[in-house]
């Protein structure tokens, strides 16, 4: 089966691991976009740095596709106690488990059909890391049964790449999730262009991702969750909200921790963009005309605007003797500025 040449390397192999490792999932791998026949003229130099890249790229893919392929097909069941999760995450909780629950019936029902991949665990002897396969893993976890496994040797590099691999296939992490996943690879010392490999983005974009996990707090991030109607330039604003004040991070704990039980994760990320914005509406001043206690009335002064707010029968007296004085108030302030200027 031919592919073509303009289809990105990493989604290309996305699509081979999505077969590979991801059945069950109810989501398609999206098709690449259509190219354009007018390309922009770009220089040479710019050619060959993109050339590199994409050489660079397909020998991670031919690496990883050999990595996917080994293990001489043994799998075998293991206990998911001894199991844990990727160091590396790269999901949120969601909102909705609807998905998740019909995904575990239908294992409950039909088998596991596809092994997950795991590697023996680097600093805990009998235990395992998984590299991809979580929500399988979950799914027999709570189905109180062991999950067929493919045991593969694995450094921290092969499986972030494996893991963005698979999730490229997938398309469905949020623009927050790929962020932290780009976050902790980065934090764990992974390099930068294998991070563009397994992500499938470039240096502006990791420097996005890096300028938001820095700005937002983890556990900020962790209690707005998944948020997937939440795109890239909502994050950066909510990051320089966040960097324009110290004080702006115990605001947006407060914040969450005050909104109400059952919110969307959408629903909180709006909440908390609300409750951190300035009072663009100041109140206007105030002060209260009567002599010693009494009360005649309220002066609300705005900039263009001075309200005056009768209290009682003297408030109403002392308006309506406002309203008489006006044109001798208008002789006496043209006086007053003609002595400001002399």
């Amino acid at each position: 089966m031919s592919k073509s040449p303009r289809k990105s390397i990493v989604a290309s192999f996305g699509l081979l691991s999505a077969q590979l490792g991801s059945e069950q999932s109810p989501q398609e791998p999206k098709q690449a976009e259509p190219v354009s026949a007018a390309q922009p003229r770009v220089g040479a130099g710019v050619i060959g740095a993109a050339h590199r890249a994409i050489d660079d790229i397909r020998s991670e893919r031919d690496r990883l596709k050999a990595l996917l392929e080994s293990g001489g097909g043994l799998v075998r069941e293991i206990d998911t106690a001894l199991i844990d999760p990727s160091p590396f995450p790269d999901r949120l909780p969601d909102d909705d488990q609807s998905d998740f629950e019909a995904f575990k019936h239908s294992i409950e029902q039909e088998g596991q059909k596809v092994p997950i991949q795991v590697r023996k665990h680097p600093q805990q002897a009998g235990r395992y890391q998984v590299v991809y396969g979580h929500r399988r893993c979950e799914a027999a976890r709570q189905l109180g049964r062991p999950v067929r496994a493919l045991e593969v040797e694995v450094s921290d590099l092969d499986l972030v790449l494996a893991q963005g691999i698979e999730n490229a296939a997938r398309q469905d992490l949020t623009w927050i999730e790929r962020a932290l996943f780009a976050w902790r690879m980065d934090q764990a010392g992974i390099k930068p262009r294998d991070i563009y490999a397994a992500l499938s983005i470039e240096d502006a974009e990791l420097a996005r991702m890096r300028n938001v996990c820095r700005s937002v707090p983890a556990d900020i991030l962790e209690a707005i969750g998944r948020a997937p109607k939440i795109g890239r330039p909502r994050w950066l604003e909510l990051a320089k909200t966040l960097a324009s004040d110290e004080a702006m991070p115990l605001k947006a704990r407060q914040a969450l921790a005050a909104l109400p039980s059952g919110l969307r994760s959408d629903d909180r990320f709006q909440r908390l963009v609300a409750a951190l914005k300035p009072d663009a509406t100041p109140r206007p001043a105030q002060m209260v005309l009567g002599p010693e206690n009494a009360k005649w009335a309220v002066v609300v002064a705005k900039p263009k605007e001075l309200k005056i707010v009768a209290d009682g029968e003297r408030g109403m007296a002392f308006l309506r003797y406002l309203e008489a004085q006006m044109p001798q108030l208008t002789v006496d302030f043209e006086q007053h500025i003609k002595i400001n200027k002399t």
